[in-house]
């Protein structure tokens, strides 16, 4: 009778351990996300535009992160400077051409842990029409039950930089910076069944 609580046990603990380490789902919250770049402008001003997501799907696997995939969209008339007339000039054919290339994406094609809860996330990132290779620097903020809503939940904060002319998009380069700096915040959540 003992031997089978043990295996009883050993079974539970065992499944218990196996759900733990199994990769999670998560939806990324466009509310609660922020896709900001910066640029140089002739050396005077650093403006800031935000992106943010309309759609993203982040799986997470803690006890192997090389199993974990970012898939996200970014739609350009989301794209916001504070500024209308500057918001529309980057929409424009001469930066974005929003009308021919509406959308941003990024696809993971590796994830990589470099310790205490940072990442390389090496993806493809696709912007007026060109995909290039960019790595995202990220750092694990939370995962966990959310305390409003009880779901799982996860945050991450990421950096990259990257050259806008790699994409096509080198108007008054090197006046207006080509290098443009990138600054990532998200979360996400299980969805509920049926959701």
């Amino acid at each position: 009778m003992r031997t089978l609580r043990y295996v009883l046990l050993a079974g539970l603990l065992g499944t218990a351990l196996s759900a733990q380490a199994a990769p999670v789902t998560y939806k990324m919250d466009p509310s609660h996300t922020m896709v900001l770049f910066s640029w140089s402008h002739f050396g005077f001003s650093h403006p800031v535009a935000d992106i943010g997501i309309s759609d993203g799907t982040l799986v997470f696997d803690q006890q192997d992160p090389s199993k974990s995939t970012v898939d996200v969209t970014m739609p350009l008339s989301n794209l916001d400077t504070h500024v209308p007339a500057l918001d529309k000039h980057l929409k424009e054919p001469d930066f974005f051409d929003a009308d021919k290339y509406p959308t941003i994406t990024f696809k993971s094609t590796s994830v990589q842990s470099v310790g205490n809860k940072h990442y390389k996330v090496t993806g493809d990132l696709t912007v007026h029409g060109v995909t290039k290779p960019v790595v995202l620097n990220a750092t694990l903020n939370n995962v966990g039950p959310h305390p409003m809503t009880g779901q799982q939940a996860i945050g991450f904060n990421a950096t990259a930089t990257l050259k806008r002319s790699d994409f096509g998009l080198g108007a008054y380069v090197p006046k207006v910076s080509d290098e443009i700096q990138i600054n990532i915040t998200t979360e996400g959540s299980v969805p509920k069944t049926g959701q």
